[in-house]
């Protein structure tokens, strides 16, 4: 099969390959997926799980990518609850290959049914988006109706259906990026926006949640706007300060089955929209963890048609 592959940790987007790879090897409670369209974090190249299986084994060459959409081929010994031919989305393992080949072996139980008015490209821009903007908003904050948050990244894949769930359920949300992604974030829900380069953040006062996917010196100015009793959510990295009379929570997404199929049905009533960005082919998956042309939302990796 044709697997985009990255070997020297050193190389970073340079090193990434489209090459031929086994075809995956299906553990018990696995099925394998003929994968549509995938998604990938462009941090990953530096996550210590991209280089090492869970027992701290080197497993390179190393295929990327977490997120995907594709149609079961394969069902492993003890594998329940998904069938052959069945359309499903979700989250492949951190510590295994990932999503960006034709196909992958993914344990069921991080997968969940897609139906077939949603197109696989939607679907990818979902898992790791979705779950990490309703865990980060209401399992970790435990936002609810009538409070306030500050969502950084509003136009971006994370960050835009954080803003959209926040908003649904009552939230006052003010989102921020660049001045290029005011609209976005307005339209998508949020009531006000602040741009990072221009505006001064301060000007937010004090809010209950801080849902926070940039870090650095924005995280630490948010935890300053952050109300007693009230929470900073952040997937950039652990907080080095914590907020007077609040707490700061970093986490890591946790694949969620019964949320998966939630998020899903939103989408298919209209309720939610995952931003697709860019739409790029499987031999430019170097390019677009590059990043060279910005657009609000997800990047998606278009591995293959329909049939």
């Amino acid at each position: 099969m044709r697997a985009i592959t990255v070997s020297d940790r050193n190389a970073g987007v340079g090193g990434l390959t489209l090459t031929d790879m086994p075809y995956p090897h299906l553990a018990e409670n696995d099925v394998v997926v003929r994968v549509h369209a995938a998604g990938f974090t462009p941090g990953e190249l530096d996550w210590p799980a991209t280089w090492s299986d869970r027992a701290g084994r080197d497993r390179t060459p190393t295929i990327p990518g977490h997120e995907l959409s594709g149609v079961v081929t394969e069902l492993g010994y003890g594998t329940t609850g998904l069938t052959v031919g069945q359309r499903v989305f979700g989250l492949t393992d951190w510590a295994r290959n990932g999503s960006l080949a034709e196909y992958t072996a993914v344990e069921a139980r991080n997968l969940a049914p897609l139906a077939a008015d949603i197109d696989h490209t939607v679907a990818a821009a979902l898992p790791i988006s979705g779950l990490t903007a309703w865990q980060g908003l209401f399992d970790h904050g435990h936002l609810t109706t009538g409070q306030s948050v500050l969502v950084h990244g509003a136009a971006g894949g994370v960050g835009s259906i954080a803003v959209q769930l926040a908003r649904e359920v009552g939230a006052h949300v003010i989102g921020t990026g660049r001045a290029g992604d005011r609209e976005m974030a307005l339209a998508l829900g949020a009531h006000a926006f602040v741009d990072l380069e221009a505006d001064d953040l301060r000007n937010v006062g004090e809010v209950d949640v801080v849902f926070d996917v940039i870090g650095g010196d924005i995280l630490e100015r948010s935890t300053e706007l952050v109300r007693p009793g009230g929470t900073v959510v952040t997937i950039a990295a652990p907080p080095t300060m914590q907020p007077r009379g609040g707490r700061a929570i970093f986490f890591v997404v946790e694949p969620d089955r019964a949320r998966l199929t939630d998020l899903a049905q939103r989408v298919r009533n209209g309720r939610l929209k995952p931003i697709v960005g860019d739409v790029r082919q499987l031999s430019e998956t170097a390019d677009a963890f590059a990043r060279r042309r910005r657009t609000p939302g997800k990047t998606i990796i278009k591995v293959a048609e329909d049939q």
